[in-house]
This record gives C-alpha cells, sequence and structure tokens, in this order.
C-alpha cells in the first residue's frame, strides 16, 4: 500500500509498504482521517528516522477486531497511539505517559509500527476507543491533541479567575489556550513570534488577546496586563528563547507547564525559577481517561475542534504541508490527511 515515508532532512518519498497482517490481538483499521501532529515536524527536519512512516492522529473503520469483543467490523474509532508495559506503578495507577515502554513501539512514532500517513494501520487493541456517531472523521482525528492540551491544563490547576498566558499559538497551544478558558480563566493570553497565528488565537476565540515577542514592548506589555506575572504559564514551543519567555513571565509563586519538546538541549536562566518559587511542571501525552473526556465533549458538543482544522489534503501534498507548517510564514494551525487519496 502507499506511504508517506521520511527519505532524508526534510524529504518525504512515496514509498509502498506491507499492509498490517492480522494477528488475533492487534486492531486492523481503515484509516479516514489523520492529523499533522507538531511533534512529527522535528522528525521531518532532522530526518531520523529513515523509512518512518508518521501520523500518530486518526480516526478510522475497524476491519478486524482482533482481540477485542466489544468491537465489530464497521466501528467507527480512534486509538491512543502509545504502547505502554500494562504492568508497572505508572500503567497500574492510570498514568501510561509514564510508562519507560510508551513510546518504544508508538504507532507513527516508530519504525515497527507505521502510523496513519498510510491507508491501513495495526493498533494495540487495548488502546482503541469507539467513537459516537455525532463525532464526525475529521474530529476523530482530533482528539489526540485535544488530549494533549486538556491535560497540560489539568496539571497546571487553574482557578477560576487566574491569568494565564501559553507560549506558542500551534495546535497544542490554541487546545490549551481553549481548556484554560473553560477552567474560569480570567484572561487567556498567547503570545507568538507569527502574527497570523498570535491573531488567529483571537479570532478563533480561544485567546483574549496575543502578544508579538518580536516588538520590544512585549514583555513590557504581559507584565502591565498580567500585574506582574500570569499565574499560569504554558509553554508549547520547547526552544530556549520560549521556555525564558515563559519564566519571565510568570508570578511569582506561580506555575510554568512545559508541553514544547526539543530534541536538543536548550538554556534557559534558571536562577528566576528559584528566586520567584515557580513551581514547573513537565506534561507529556495525556491518560485513558483524558483521552476519552476529549471524545466525549467532542461529541456532546461542549467543545469545537473543527474550527482548529485549515486543510484537508492527500498523501501526495503532504511534503508541501509540512513544509508550509516550518515556514515561519502562515496562520494554519491543523492539516488533516485523507491517506486514502
Amino acid at each position: 500500500m502507499r506511504s508517506v515515508a521520511i527519505k532524508g532532512v526534510k524529504e518525504f518519498e512515496i514509498k509502498e509498504i506491507n499492509e498490517p497482517a492480522r494477528d488475533g490481538h492487534k486492531v486492523l483499521i481503515d484509516v479516514l482521517k489523520a492529523g499533522i501532529c507538531g511533534s512529527d515536524l522535528h522528525y521531518w527536519v532532522s530526518g531520523n528516522p529513515a523509512g518512518l512512516v508518521m501520523g500518530h492522529e486518526f480516526s478510522g473503520v475497524v476491519t478486524d477486531p482482533g482481540d477485542r469483543q466489544d468491537l465489530k467490523v464497521g466501528d467507527r474509532v480512534t486509538a491512543l497511539p502509545i504502547s505502554p508495559c500494562g504492568h508497572c506503578a505508572a500503567c497500574l495507577t492510570g498514568n501510561p505517559q509514564y510508562c519507560l515502554e510508551t513510546w518504544n513501539a508508538a504507532v507513527g512514532l516508530s519504525l515497527d509500527n507505521p502510523g496513519a500517513l498510510a491507508p491501513k494501520t495495526a493498533v494495540r487493541s487495548d488502546m482503541v476507543m469507539k467513537l459516537p456517531d455525532t463525532v464526525s472523521d475529521e474530529e476523530g482525528a482530533m482528539v489526540e491533541p485535544m488530549a494533549v492540551g486538556l491535560h497540560a491544563v489539568r496539571l497546571a490547576n487553574i482557578r477560576v479567575g487566574d491569568t494565564v498566558l501559553v507560549v506558542g499559538g500551534g495546535i497544542i497551544g490554541l487546545a490549551c489556550a481553549m481548556f484554560a478558558k473553560k477552567e474560569g480563566a480570567s484572561l487567556v493570553a498567547v503570545s507568538e513570534t507569527n502574527p497570523g497565528r498570535g491573531q488567529k488565537a483571537v479570532d478563533l476565540k480561544v485567546a483574549d488577546r496575543w502578544f508579538d515577542v518580536t516588538k520590544e514592548d512585549a514583555s513590557a506589555l504581559m507584565m502591565q496586563e498580567s500585574n506582574g506575572g500570569f499565574d499560569v504559564v504554558i509553554e508549547c514551543c520547547g526552544n530556549g528563547p520560549a521556555v525564558t519567555s515563559a519564566l519571565m513571565h510568570t508570578q511569582t509563586g506561580g506555575t510554568v507547564v512545559l508541553v514544547g519538546v526539543s530534541l536538543d538541549a536548550i538554556t534557559v536562566p534558571l536562577t528566576i525559577g528559584v528566586m520567584h518559587e515557580l513551581k514547573m511542571l513537565g506534561a507529556i501525552a495525556y491518560t485513558k481517561e483524558e483521552f476519552a473526556s476529549c471524545i466525549n465533549l467532542i461529541a456532546n458538543k461542549e467543545i469545537d475542534v473543527l474550527k482548529f482544522v485549515d486543510k484537508k489534503i492527500t498523501l501526495n501534498d503532504v511534503q508541501a504541508a509540512y513544509e508550509e507548517l516550518t515556514s515561519g510564514q502562515t496562520n494554519t494551525i491543523k492539516i488533516l490527511v485523507d491517506p486514502n487519496k
């Protein structure tokens, strides 16, 4: 079957791979829609690992239920792409994201488990979740990034009336901003270097305002409007300047949640964190309960995720889509891929 695989630095190739085979355990899924994730961009930019077929945000239809007795052929589903062991302390307490094996065989993030940038994929049966009829195929592909945002906001422990700054206006940043508003934050702001994305956060009504951090007065404005610093800052970029900005603009005694991932070491002024007694938390992925909660929120129309979707493309368009998303010039937030076209 046709797939999109990493060939080299910033380069994909259309590649024929074997269809996943029935093994009596994994659920075989015909992919309907797949999302391009910000973390996928890192792999593409580095060109490693060559041959990787990405796509860990997706919706699809069951063609073989494996060992799941409650699934049948034709059921519409999505899935957690992770591969936790199921028996360690993290797994047994409902936190598979902490499991040391979680990413070893993750769908779309490991060579042995091709993801949804192909028409078919195979997923561990215990990670598959049914989609209600009130959730569209496009919405189903948006569950995974929404769960990342929900997890980060829950860790932040936002209280009614808190001021919140989200550093970075990509899909995870906007999901965090959306959930922060649902938690009752009195001010939700987004900081961005890209004016198109910053303004879009406001236009989509997930942020009250945005700050252009390329402007000389941006820091002063942020401190002024937050009365000396935000109660909570959620960092969604993963680079040194972004983390530094997060530390600088957090209220004394406030909370910084680190969501952005860097594949390289970064330098940040930890003195600020020490002197201001900041609470710094890392946020990785989500719990199964949070994943299910996002399905329910979408099904009950409590959150609108389709407003984040800018384009739907084919496998032939994936190279151009990654080039656009890494250009720094686009206001595009989320691109969905139909791997059957």
